[in-house]
């Protein structure tokens, strides 16, 4: 007759019979270790292999988003373009003075004569009203073509913008003078002056510009003369150095 059982004989369910350790861990003889192990293939210590979450860039300068380009400044040659461009086109537009004392003093004089009620051309077939066009055009051109030639030889290397500043130094310089030879010319109330001459006397009548165009004489001039003359004389881009032939023979 044996004995029954007692709870001591009984296997714990939590031992392992094959080697007494706890159930639910792996055993000596399991192939795969467990997560967190150093050899577990999820274990972020094992470099090169993958760890089950994605990796953030430690790279430098890594802010999580694409950085904005600043807005680039302009360089220093073209700010000095600039400054040159407007010192050019200031001294041109101060230029036009001498311009329009020169037109004042070498533009036609358009006579006139009141018979005490009206006041006529004394020379009907006369030219002298399109005269004072002619010459303001004529001065503007050669007014052009000298600003043209003292700006390249000051700045022998510039470019576009100096153009642009004697175009604009131009029509400024037309303007002064065309005002200025009015203003210092006869006056424009020709009633008030053929009443303060007398009837039957001859006298000079206002300064006028018909055509308005000759405005652009001295830009237009100017700019062909300026890009002439860099055509010509102007610096030029150095040659790419040919390659120099292989010698027969050689590897």
């Amino acid at each position: 007759m044996t004995a029954p059982l007692t709870p001591h004989d009984q296997p714990s369910p939590h031992d392992d019979p094959a080697g007494g350790q706890s159930q639910g861990q792996p055993s000596g003889n399991s192939s795969v270790p467990p997560y967190g192990h150093p050899g577990h293939p999820g274990h972020p210590g094992q470099p090169g292999q993958p760890s089950g979450y994605p990796e953030q860039s430690g790279g430098a300068g890594y802010s999580g988003h694409a950085e904005r380009p600043e807005p680039s400044e302009p360089g220093p040659e073209l700010r000095a373009e600039l400054v040159q461009a407007s010192l050019v086109a200031i001294a041109v537009a101060v230029a036009g003075v001498l311009l329009g004392l020169l037109w004042l003093w070498l533009a036609p004089k358009v006579p006139l004569i009141s018979d005490g009620s009206a006041v006529y051309l004394k020379n009907s077939e006369g030219e002298d009203a399109i005269g004072a066009d002619g010459v303001f055009t004529l001065l503007g051109l050669a007014f052009g073509v000298v600003s043209a030639v003292v700006v390249f030889l000051l700045f022998r290397h510039g470019g576009i913008a100096l153009v642009i500043g004697l175009a604009i130094g131009g029509v400024l310089a037309s303007v002064i003078a065309w005002r200025l030879g009015v203003w210092l010319g006869p006056t424009s109330d020709v009633v008030a002056h053929a009443k303060s001459v007398g009837k039957g006397v001859t006298f000079d009548g206002p300064l006028k510009l018909g055509a308005k165009g000759t405005l652009l004489a001295w830009s237009v001039a100017a700019m062909v003369v300026h890009l002439v003359l860099t055509g010509l004389f102007g610096p030029r881009d150095p040659e790419p150095a040919l390659p120099s032939p292989a010698t027969p023979g050689a590897r």
